[in-house]
C-alpha cells in the first residue's frame, strides 16, 4: 500500500498520556499495510511558554535565537513519539525539518517552504521504520540557518512532505472532528462539513478559521494531495478538503456544493488609516511600497472618494495586529514625503467573513447577510469581497453576536449538536 502522512498538533500531544494514545493510532496505521510518516507539534502549550520565557529575558530578543528556542518544541515531541511507538514494538526514526530535508527561505520566524529533499525519510521508509518529523521548522537553503514556519506551519510541513512523498493522503489530527459551518466554541450547533473545496478552504483559513494553515491548503490544492481533517481523541470520519472535480473523501464527487460552506471571524488584525492622502498619481504606491518593504502582509484595503474641496482622500487597510507598530512606524518615515495628515490605529476590531463557492451563483447572498448583521446590532465598519466571499470588519466585542447570527440567517445551524471540542485551543 501506499504512504499515509499524517499531522498532531499541540493538543492532541499535550501529555504522556496523549502521547501514547497517538502512537497506537500511528500503529494501527501501520499493521494495516502503509508506511507512515508523522509531523508532530511542540506539546500542548509549549511554544506559547517558550515565547514567554523569552519575553521575560529581553523585550528583543534576535530572531535567529528565537527561531532556535521555538523549534525545541516539536524536537521534544518527535523524540517522546517516537519513544512511544518503540514500546510498542515498532521501530519508529525521528528527525528534525533540516534532517527530514524541509528547505526554506531565509525569512526567520515566518520562513516559506521552497523545497523537500526527503532522502532520510525514505531510507528510513525503506527500512520499515515510521517517521517521524518535527513539523513548523526548516533549515534556510542560503543560510543555513533553522528557521521556523510561523504558528501553524506543522500543517505545512505535513502537507509539504505528502506532496515530495507523492503521499496518498494527508491526515491532519486536531481537537475537533473536521471542519465545521462555524467554530463550536461560538456556535454549538455547528455541522461538520463532509467535504469542502481547496478554494472555500483557503478563503476559511485566510478569514481566521484555524482548523488548518493557509499555506497548508496552498500546497495542498497546487500538488493535488486531498487532506483529511479529523480529530486524535475519536474515530469518526472527519472533513475531506479535495478540488471540486476530484476525490470527495472516500467517494467521488456528488451533484452540486451547498450554497454557503461556513462562517469564519478574525480577531488578530488591527486597522491603520493614513488621513488627508493627497489624491494623485503615485501616493498610494509610495504608501504600499513602504509596507512591503517591512515584510507586511496586508488583508482588506478601501479607499474613500477624494473630497472636491481639498483633493485628500483616506486610505484604510487591515492586517496582522502583531505588525501593527512595525507598520506604523514605516509609514511615519514617509510621512514628509507623501504628504499625508495623520495615521489612525485601531486593534479593537474583528472580522466575520461568510464563505462559500455556491454564492457565485445565487443572487441575494449580499443582502441576506448584511440583513444578518443589522438584526443582530452589528455595525460594519469594512466590507470586502471575493468571487466566493464576504468579508466585513466589525467591532470586536460585536464578533460572536455577528457570527451566530449569519450562521443561523443562512440555515446553518445543526438539528443536534455534533460539534465536540475534545481539548486544547484549536490548533
Amino acid at each position: 500500500m501506499g504512504i499515509v502522512v499524517q499531522k498532531y498538533g499541540g493538543s492532541s500531544l499535550a501529555d504522556a498520556d496523549a502521547i501514547k494514545r497517538v502512537a497506537r493510532r500511528i500503529v494501527e496505521v501501520k499493521k494495516s499495510g502503509h508506511d507512515v510518516v508523522v509531523a508532530v507539534s511542540a506539546m500542548g502549550d509549549t511554544t506559547d511558554d517558550l515565547l514567554d520565557l523569552a519575553a521575560a529575558v529581553t523585550p528583543l530578543p534576535p530572531a535567529r535565537e528565537l527561531d532556535m528556542l521555538q523549534s525545541a518544541g516539536e524536537r521534544i515531541s518527535m523524540a517522546l513519539v517516537a519513544m512511544a511507538i518503540s514500546d510498542l514494538g515498532y521501530t519508529a526514526r525521528s528527525f528534525t525539518g533540516s534532517q527530514a530535508g524541509v528547505i526554506t527561505d531565509a525569512q526567520h520566524g515566518k520562513a516559506k517552504i521552497i523545497d523537500v529533499t526527503p532522502g532520510r525519510v525514505t531510507q528510513a521508509i525503506g527500512e520499515g521504520h515510521i517517521v517521524i518529523v518535527a513539523g513548523f521548522q526548516g533549515v534556510s537553503q542560503d543560510t543555513k540557518e533553522i528557521t521556523t514556519l510561523g504558528r501553524g506551519g506543522s500543517d505545512t510541513t505535513a502537507v509539504a512532505l505528502a506532496a515530495a512523498l507523492e503521499a496518498d493522503v494527508c491526515e491532519i489530527y486536531t481537537d475537533v472532528d473536521g471542519v465545521f459551518t462555524a467554530d463550536p466554541r461560538i456556535v454549538p450547533s455547528a455541522r461538520k462539513l463532509d467535504r469542502v473545496s481547496y478554494e472555500e478552504m483557503l478563503e476559511l483559513a485566510a478569514c481566521g478559521a484555524k482548523i488548518l494553515h493557509l499555506r497548508c491548503v496552498e500546497y495542498g490544492r497546487r500538488y493535488g494531495i486531498p487532506i483529511h481533517v479529523r480529530s486524535s481523541f475519536s474515530q469518526l470520519e472527519g472533513t475531506w478538503v479535495v478540488s471540486d472535480t476530484g476525490l470527495q473523501g472516500p467517494e467521488e464527487t456528488t451533484m452540486e456544493q451547498p450554497i454557503i460552506a461556513g462562517v469564519a471571524h478574525d480577531r488578530s488584525e488591527a486597522k491603520i488609516t493614513v488621513v488627508g492622502v493627497p489624491d494623485k498619481v503615485g501616493e498610494a504606491a509610495r504608501i504600499f511600497e513602504a509596507l512591503a518593504d517591512a515584510q507586511i502582509n496586508l488583508d482588506m484595503i478601501v479607499q474613500n472618494v477624494s473630497a472636491a474641496a481639498t483633493s485628500l482622500t483616506d486610505i484604510s487597510f487591515t492586517l496582522p495586529r502583531t505588525d501593527g507598530q512595525v507598520a506604523m512606524t514605516a509609514l511615519a518615515r514617509i510621512q514628509a514625503e507623501v504628504g499625508y495628515d495623520k495615521l489612525l490605529y485601531d486593534d479593537k476590531i474583528g472580522k466575520v467573513s461568510l464563505i462559500g463557492a455556491g454564492m457565485r451563483s445565487h443572487p441575494g447572498i449580499t443582502s441576506k447577510f448584511f440583513a444578518a448583521l443589522a438584526s443582530a446590532g452589528v455595525n460594519i465598519g469594512m466590507i470586502s469581497t471575493s468571487e466566493i466571499r464576504i468579508s466585513v470588519v466589525v467591532d470586536e466585542n460585536a464578533v460572536d453576536d455577528a457570527v451566530r447570527a449569519t450562521h443561523t440567517a443562512f440555515d446553518l445551524d445543526a438539528d443536534e449538536v455534533e460539534a465536540v471540542v475534545y481539548g486544547g485551543t484549536g490548533r
